[in-house]
């Protein structure tokens, strides 16, 4: 997979669990486990933005694209 997300780094910084970041988010643990996994197939720009604004950082903290084989 070319794009990685990074939010377990992120949550780590924050000392933040899932469960509390899906809650601030409005959004399930499951779905959101479905993103920091990396098997979501897509994400909201308003679910970027509430994760940001959760976190406090800019989608480059949680998204990154590294190149494919």
């Amino acid at each position: 997979m070319a794009i990685v997300v990074d939010i377990d780094v992120v949550l780590a910084r924050r000392r933040m669990s899932v469960g509390e970041l899906a809650e601030r988010v409005g959004i399930t643990p499951a779905n959101l486990a479905v993103l920091k996994n990396g098997r979501a197939k897509a994400v909201r720009f308003t679910t970027l933005e509430a994760l940001c604004a959760a976190l406090d950082c800019q989608p480059g903290d949680l998204l990154r694209w590294e190149p494919g084989e």
